[in-house]
């Protein structure tokens, strides 16, 4: 009996030791965005149709699909959660913008920004800096970066606006 409860404890830790590895560490937790400050990003970004908007761990898509839907524009979500992905997809599907958004599973330090003219982002101040330098080398002149609560360290923004008692969004452009 001993031997078979070895071989058990064995099995349980394999199991749950691959299933841990193939987790992904989260750097910012999922915190959605109220629609009206989605809709006030967009807003400031001065999204129109032809606009490319992607968005900077995506959550469930509600900035990229209201890109869409309300403003004309296409757009990218990427998140590294594929519990998002799949909310994000659905979410898409029920607002009848499948045609116009894409939602990819992946790293923001290792995808390419470069056909955004358009970035929105929610995430923690320690993220936003890190990017800060891929933003700016990957971006054409002009492209508009919008940040919902979180600046850029001694990056200025161009605007910055208050919705509600609660929002700040932050606007820059890249030179």
């Amino acid at each position: 009996m001993s031997a078979m409860k070895n071989w058990l404890i064995v099995l349980l830790v394999g199991v749950c030791t691959a299933a841990y590895a193939q987790k992904t560490e989260l750097d910012v937790p999922y915190v959605p965005t109220d629609q009206k400050t989605v809709e006030e990003m967009l807003k400031l970004a001065g999204v129109k149709p032809g606009d490319v908007v992607y968005d900077l761990g995506c959550g469930d898509g509600r900035i990229v699909i209201t890109a869409a839907a309300k403003f004309g524009a296409t757009g990218v979500g990427v998140d590294l959660n594929p519990e998002r992905i799949k909310e994000a997809n659905a979410n898409a599907a029920a607002a009848g913008v499948t045609d116009k958004v894409t939602f990819v599973l992946g790293d923001l330090f290792e995808f390419d920004f470069s056909k955004a003219n358009v970035v929105t982002m929610y995430l923690l101040p320690s993220v936003n800096l890190a990017l800060r330098p891929k933003l700016q080398k990957e971006l054409k002149p002009g492209s508009r970066i919008v940040s919902h609560d979180f600046d850029m360290g001694d990056w200025k923004p161009e605007k910055t606006v208050r919705v509600g008692t609660h929002d700040t969004i932050f606007l820059w452009t890249i030179k």
